[in-house]
């Protein structure tokens, strides 16, 4: 039986409104069209896993009580969506830390290829910084960019190279199934 695949899925700009530091659930609102991608990449058997980098609270500006309430709030959206999440895996350091788990570091990809049992290098890895390119490229997995939240100003920088550019979640859904399908 083959390994389920998975996409790993940035949170802030790509899943939910970019918002600097999100600190309250309140602030929770999933992009035009993310539902839309995630459900269909759902429904076709990928797994799914959101991989964040959350400075904000090695920072002081919220807890890790205040990032489980905001990621709750985000898993009740979906839910509303009929999608569920595998897993969230996320940085709490800031830059200056210099950990293995902040991106574009591979640390919680592989953490999560570990716990749920697939492999990273077949994985897609949807974002839009290049921080998330570059971690696709760090486990040899397939980047999507999208334009939504800081996207469409890393694309036109050129400062990564994704394997495609796309313009919300519902398009990378679009791009990733047409590519397994080759």
């Amino acid at each position: 039986m083959p390994i389920k695949r998975y996409v790993l899925l940035d949170r802030d700009g790509t899943m939910i409104i970019e918002r600097e530091y999100l600190a309250h659930p309140d602030g929770v609102e999933l992009l035009p069209k993310a539902a839309e991608g995630i459900r269909k990449l759902q429904a076709t058997g990928f797994g799914l896993v959101v991989i964040t980098n959350q400075s904000g609270i090695g920072r002081g500006y919220f807890d890790e009580a205040g990032l489980a309430a905001i990621h709750a709030r985000m898993c009740e959206l979906l839910a509303q969506e009929q999608i569920t999440i595998d897993g969230i895996y996320y940085c709490p350091h800031t830059v200056e830390d210099a950990c293995d788990c902040r991106k574009p570091r591979p640390g919680l990809a592989l953490q999560a290829a570990g716990e749920l049992g697939f492999d990273a290098s077949q994985a897609f890895v949807i974002g839009d910084k290049a921080l998330d390119v570059e971690l696709a490229d760090a486990i040899g997995a397939v980047s999507v960019l999208v334009r939504t939240g800081y996207g469409a100003a890393v694309e036109k920088k050129g400062t990564c190279r994704p394997d495609f550019v796309v313009d919300d979640l519902a398009a990378a859904a679009d791009a990733i199934l047409q590519y397994v399908a080759r």
